[in-house]
Order: C-alpha cells, then sequence, then structure tokens
C-alpha cells in the first residue's frame, strides 16, 4: 500500500474491530468497559498491520 490515508484507515479499523468483537460476547447486564487485555491486543493488532502494509518491503519485490 502506498496511499498513507488508506494504511491509517485500515489500521484504526484493525484495532476497532478487535474493540468491538472483544467486547461483543459480554453479558446485557455486565459493565460495559473494556478489559485491559482487549486494549492491549487492539493496539497490538493495530501495529501488526501497520508494519505488515508499510511500502517498500521485501514482499513487494
Amino acid at each position: 500500500m502506498k496511499d498513507r490515508g488508506l494504511r491509517t484507515f485500515v489500521t484504526v479499523l484493525t484495532g476497532l474491530v478487535v474493540l468491538y468483537f472483544g467486547s461483543a460476547g459480554r453479558d446485557p447486564g455486565a459493565e460495559g468497559r473494556v478489559s485491559n487485555g482487549v486494549i492491549v491486543m487492539a493496539l497490538a493488532a493495530a501495529l501488526l498491520v501497520w508494519h505488515l502494509t508499510r511500502p517498500g518491503g521485501s514482499a513487494a519485490k
């Protein structure tokens, strides 16, 4: 991906998807807060996507 805006969009979207699915399986009566583990997983997934979509990597050759 050469477009930085698209790369940023995909990265943020990945983090939000992980947060959504990490909190979607809760009971309706449970508190609405997201656990720290889910936040760390969302950050790790976003950083991984940012790293994998960097332009000019060896995979593009």
